[in-house]
């Protein structure tokens, strides 16, 4: 969706806590997107400490009433965007020629493959009008990141009901709920609505590790308080995890196996080495095939900032 900013961390964790698996609360931060036409977003993936979460490698929460996105063409590469509106609409403009809008409840999922651009454009009636929704990015394995871009929009979208949880499944599988999206690893993602007084024992798969982000209201998450715009990892392990929320939360849920690769991520680009960023970076600024171009915007597209001026690493878990 936008330029990868360098990380600024502020880590919590729990003491006392018993045996089991690794606890990690995040404080998300707040990055402005799109130059100043764009929007700023509370961004809670990737962190310093915590780079993804399974595939999971980037979660933006943008939730600012009025402010229209409006977002140029730009590539990518290596990942998959999943976009997930809670309010208002968005158009999503890419280079296979979809042109289509995105409303609450609709997954768009864009696989990138070895290039793809796209915009986004939010259509807000009036100045009062929100926009509202999470975006999220998927690293794909090598087989797909060297493969053919492709798009999917998806409006039925089950939903799995335990206890006080109401659960729309985005990706993958939570339950007896299965999302018709294409994901090329084991991944879970789910929009969570708790109501209030409620107290579950949530179940999910202990081979994940999982993540649980607060969009609205407070929730304790297996004894850790957690409040809006906070991220809680919890590592793989784990058969159930235990949720309540006295007033009613909403939050997301995402998971997978973690991810055995290391990834170098800058700007738009999810990649395996400092080659491929750089490769990619020029392929964008030459105007080359690999990325297309976007109808609709004539020659407005958003370049690709400098690179920095020393190698670029892969991003581990400290």
């Amino acid at each position: 969706m936008t330029r990868f900013d360098e990380p600024h961390e502020e880590l919590l964790t729990r003491e006392g806590a018993p045996p089991g698996p690794t606890t990690i609360l995040l404080e998300s931060r707040q990055v402005p997107l799109g130059g100043i036409r764009g929007i700023t977003v509370h961004r809670s993936l990737p962190q310093r400490v915590l780079p993804t979460v399974g595939a999971w490698c980037f979660l933006d929460h943008f939730d600012e009433a009025g402010v229209p996105m409006r977002v140029l063409p730009h590539p990518h590469i290596g990942l998959q965007t999943v976009t997930w509106p809670l309010d208002g609409e968005i158009r999503h403009r890419d280079t296979l020629q979809n042109d289509v809008m995105i409303r609450p409840g609709q997954l768009n999922i864009m696989t990138s493959g070895k290039g793809i651009a796209h915009s986004e454009f939010s259509t807000l009636a009036d100045d009062n009008s929100s926009l509202h929704g999470v975006q999220l990015w998927v690293a794909l394995p090598p087989d797909a990141a060297g493969g053919e871009s492709a798009f999917e929009q998806h409006a039925d979208l089950p939903i799995w009901q335990h206890g006080g949880v109401r659960a729309r499944v985005f990706v993958g599988t939570l339950g007896d709920a299965t999302s018709p999206a294409t994901v090329y690893t084991p991944l879970v993602g789910a929009d969570l609505e708790l109501e209030a007084n409620t107290h579950e024992q949530f179940p999910v798969d202990s081979a994940f590790e999982h993540a649980v982000y607060v969009i609205a209201g407070e929730m304790t998450v297996d004894d850790v308080r957690v409040r809006a715009r906070q991220l809680l990892y919890i590592g793989e392990g784990c058969t159930s995890i235990e949720m309540s929320a006295d007033a009613g939360a909403r939050a997301m849920l995402i998971g997978g196996e973690p991810f055995g690769e290391d990834l170098v991520m800058w700007w738009n680009f999810v990649g395996r080495s400092h080659a491929d960023i750089v490769a990619a970076r020029d392929d964008w600024e030459a105007g080359s095939e690999r990325f297309g171009s976007v109808p609709g915007h004539g020659a407005d597209r958003i370049p690709a900032p400098p690179l920095p001026g020393v190698r670029l690493t892969p991003r581990r878990r400290r």
